[in-house]
């Protein structure tokens, strides 16, 4: 079993899945990562799964694999997901049930199968991935928001569920942040956005990092089923 602690990020092929990649490989730690398509993120301490989320045959074999390499995980971040902005009366039920499988399916999934190799060592840090989207109750965002929402209750249960095993759930819910999730959103949206924060500016990938180097801390064992919004929302 290896010294170094082991996180998975799922979404880690692009964006802030791919900058907390990179943050945590630069800190010492050895990094899974996993998207859709495949990465270029070229590091000896990476590894990469091309898989779907809410495949659960897929995300147990990742998992597994994960075992037999390092025999041991100690933190996951779930960062994949999807948006749908369209209002509502021009959402097709195709993005309903694609949305709701990546980002709460995806979720539970991943979460489950680390926390059944975490259990082992009697240690784990999970930490979702939300959206302002939920308390702010942006409109065009219904099912997107309907998604994180679902994910801060999973996150909350589950964090009742796993902390007898030694494992905590929090959640952390970005603002804005300029990725591909948003760059087809209109400027005018995300300023109207911004305009509704405490701190009028997009959100930054280390803001996000900030808060997640808080979750996973090893200190921060005592802190579990907690949700923070960034910006102020």
């Amino acid at each position: 079993m290896t010294d170094q602690p082991v996180l998975l990020v799922t979404g880690a092929r692009k964006g802030i899945g791919r900058f907390l990649a990179e943050y945590y490989l630069a800190r010492g730690w050895l990094v899974e990562g996993c998207s859709r398509e495949p990465s270029d993120l070229a590091n000896p301490g990476y590894a990469h799964h091309c898989l779907d989320v809410s495949d659960e045959n897929a995300v147990r074999t990742m998992v597994r694999e994960i075992g037999r390499r390092h025999k041991r995980l100690d933190a996951l971040i779930n960062n994949a997901g999807v948006a749908a902005m369209n209002h509502a009366l021009l959402t097709p039920a195709s993005v309903v049930e694609r949305t709701l499988a990546v980002n709460v399916l995806g979720s539970f999934l991943v979460t489950r199968e680390a926390a059944r190799l975490m259990q082992r060592r009697r240690f784990g840090r999970i930490v979702n991935m939300g959206t302002v989207a939920v308390p702010l109750q942006l409109e065009g965002e219904a099912a997107y928001a309907a998604s994180k929402a679902a994910v801060v209750s999973l996150t909350q249960v589950l964090a009742r569920e796993l902390a007898p095993f030694g494992i905590t759930v929090n959640l952390v819910g970005p603002s804005p942040i300029e990725t591909d999730l948003i760059r087809g959103v209109p400027a005018d949206k995300i300023a109207a956005i911004i305009e509704r924060l405490a701190v009028k500016r997009l959100g930054r990938p280390e803001d996000v990092a900030n808060v997640i180097d808080f979750f996973i801390s090893p200190a921060s064992d005592y802190v579990t089923g907690q949700v923070i919004y960034l910006g102020g929302a």
